[in-house]
């Protein structure tokens, strides 16, 4: 397992991180196959792990503080995330902060969260939506910077909404976010315009998300795949977005390597770019993190291969159901 440097935090961590939404919203989830592939993942050399209260309502924190309690002469930097008040993923322009994070329910949820991860201290504490409109305003500001000085968290996140890494470049220079989690793959490379080299500017930490594009980039997509009502992939993969996605997959299966696998290809492509620190594929089996770990061997994309996957970029708006 390779390290990086997360920005200004001066933490080194691992290089593919573990994203913990996969406990929740998506069908097939199972507590010992969970733990199993946690533990793995951890002695893989796996060090950083994000979750939110919203994943199943603080049961996958409490998972994580169950592994924390696993691991007591390990350093897990545990990132959690606070859910809108409202409910609303994403946040939209026309949401007023008040609505969405006043002052009193930050402080709230960042005591949930304490008291689900079993921790005195939380790492990282993220914004699980962000509007950039909200940058100027002292609220979020004043509730924030009480609860780093009490000791309850070290540093804080954004976690931008889907599609729009450009909405929170007025929050980054207020001084008060140290990382930024953001939707970036083969396919997403629109943070490279603006984001990552303010990020680099200001030494903010970037953690790029959906490495796989919701399953798009694992290959195994097929026009005719289906999801049970109650998986959110069912609502995110409606005809519109299922089509064109298997399409730009097809597209980009012509480009890969003999013997390179698209889910490889996916995490390479994102940890060639120096500006990412950890990247967080959701792995609930044992074979995924083993397969996903293995992409850290230090061995970079040749300049004609990062060229080739340049040319696979999709930029696309927010819809509806694009949540």
């Amino acid at each position: 397992m390779q390290y990086r440097r997360f920005g200004r935090t001066e933490w080194n961590v691992s290089e593919i991180g573990y994203g913990m939404w996969g406990l929740a919203g998506w069908t097939g989830s199972d507590r010992k196959e969970t733990d199993d592939s946690l533990n793995l993942a951890v002695e893989s050399g796996v060090n950083f792990f994000d979750t939110a209260w919203g994943y199943a309502e603080g049961l996958s924190e409490q998972i994580l503080g169950d592994l924390i309690k696993r691991y007591p002469d390990r350093k897990i930097y545990a990132a959690t995330k606070i859910p809108p008040k409202n409910r609303q993923w994403p946040s939209r322009p026309e949401f007023a902060l008040k609505d969405v994070f006043p002052a009193d329910y930050i402080i709230e949820y960042a005591e949930k969260s304490l008291k689900n991860l079993g921790l005195e201290q939380i790492d990282l504490l993220q914004f699980h939506v962000w509007e950039d409109n909200w940058a100027q305003e002292d609220e979020w500001k004043e509730a924030i910077q009480k609860l780093t000085k009490e000791g309850k968290v070290e540093c804080w996140g954004l976690s931008l909404n889907r599609w729009e890494p450009d909405n929170s470049l007025k929050t980054l220079k207020t001084g008060l976010i140290d990382s930024v989690q953001v939707i970036y793959n083969i396919f997403d490379q629109a943070p490279e315009d603006n984001l990552f080299p303010l990020c680099k500017e200001l030494d903010i930490a970037v953690i790029s998300r959906v490495p796989f594009d919701e399953g798009t980039l694992t290959g195994l997509l097929t026009k005719e795949t289906t999801f049970p009502a109650d998986d959110w992939r069912s609502t995110y993969f409606v005809p519109e977005n299922l089509n064109s996605s298997v399409d730009h997959a097809e597209a980009l299966r012509k480009d890969l390597p003999e013997g390179v696998s698209m889910p490889e290809m996916a995490l390479r492509f994102i940890l060639n770019n120096p500006d990412v620190h950890t990247t967080i594929p959701g792995m609930r089996k044992l074979p995924h993190v083993r397969s996903n770990v293995s992409a850290s061997d230090g061995e970079r994309l040749s300049t004609e291969m990062a060229d080739k996957l340049k040319q696979h970029r999709w930029d696309r708006e927010p819809t509806q159901w694009s949540q």
